[in-house]
């Protein structure tokens, strides 16, 4: 298989344990993705003494694409341990580590991996996105703090559940719980930068009871002062202030857009009340003024051209471009 000289090659890990009810859709995700200066060389699946349909679902996927390996650990070990597996089986100079029981967008391994055509990026990372909607008290939970994530991330990244990297370690030592946090002390200690890819977005579930919560809170936050405790190597989520003010601008957004709701329903139903006044006036006293209307003239407009304009706004609000103006025919 012949592969263009310009390609970004990566191979592709996804730690799998008892995957059963998204393993097939990561997969088809993986196979599906939208490619253009990326080529997924590899995907490799290990799966860590699975006891349900993982396996034989990821064999049915080989023999649909060749690109699908499989690797079975007879014991659970952790995630690590699945890792260093995958790092010794690897082809590819970039590597992408993605959870079982995540989903990434179409776009997600393109927007991450191209990154690495500055030769300074030595990691990226995913938007996380929570499918949870934040009804019950843990899914808001889960929202809000993935919310806050994400502005921090913008600011300094803290990677997880979809990251790449440069190969420029073969093995994670098996006391380290949370192998994102320790490639990033790797990387920034050999000098490479470690950057945000807001773009390639990855789903995940999470958790929907206030027990699950504290417990996979739990679990993070010691396994990120065991790095900075054995390895000196502090993630962003513990720089306090900077938390700190992140959360207090958050709280900020959310009450002043309580207090502008508030607002806008305060004066939209006056304006409706006001304006089903006139309406009974000319009903019970003008009679007729309904028949011929006094038109609205704000509403003669080009609509095509407006919603173009909308979209234009919108896209720049994004920094983007907008997709009318891409797909629009030239002549």
């Amino acid at each position: 298989m012949e592969h263009p000289a310009d390609r970004l090659r990566c191979s592709i890990c996804i730690t799998a344990y008892n995957e059963q009810a998204n393993i097939g859709r990561l997969l088809e995700a993986m196979v599906d993705q939208h490619l253009h200066v990326v080529e997924i060389s590899e995907i490799i699946v290990v799966a860590s003494a699975c006891t349900d349909n993982t396996v034989p679902i990821v064999r049915e996927w080989m023999e649909r694409d060749p690109r699908i390996k499989l690797i079975e650990q007879p014991r659970r070990e952790g995630k690590t341990a699945a890792i260093n597996l995958f790092l010794q089986a690897a082809t590819e100079d970039i590597c992408v580590i993605e959870s079982g029981d995540t989903l990434p967008h179409e776009s997600a391994i393109e927007h991450m991996v191209r990154m690495f055509q500055d030769p300074l990026v030595g990691m990226t990372g995913a938007h996380k996105v929570p499918v949870n909607t934040p009804e019950h008290i843990a899914g808001l939970f889960t929202y809000l703090r993935l919310q806050m994530e994400h502005e921090l991330c913008l600011d300094i990244p803290r990677l997880g559940e979809l990251i790449a990297f440069r190969k420029v370690l073969t093995y994670i030592p098996p006391d380290v719980a949370m192998d994102e946090a320790f490639v990033e002390a790797f990387i920034v200690r050999g000098g490479m930068q470690v950057r945000y890819a807001p773009d390639a977005v990855v789903y995940n579930t999470g958790p929907s009871s206030i027990g699950d919560f504290v417990r996979q809170r739990r679990r993070n936050h010691a396994g990120h002062l065991y790095l900075q405790h054995k390895y000196g190597y502090k993630v962003s989520s513990l720089r306090k202030r900077k938390v700190a003010r992140i959360a207090f601008l958050e709280a900020w957004k959310a009450i002043w857009g309580t207090v502008r709701l508030i607002w806008v329903l305060f004066l939209l139903g006056f304006l409706e009340a006001w304006s089903r006044a006139l309406g009974w006036f000319d009903f019970a006293v003008r009679k007729d003024r309904h028949v011929v209307w006094d038109m609205a003239w704000s509403q003669k407009a080009d609509v095509k051209q407006e919603r173009e304009a909308a979209e234009q706004r919108a896209a720049d609000a994004k920094g983007v471009a907008s997709p009318l103006a891409v797909n629009k025919p030239q002549g």
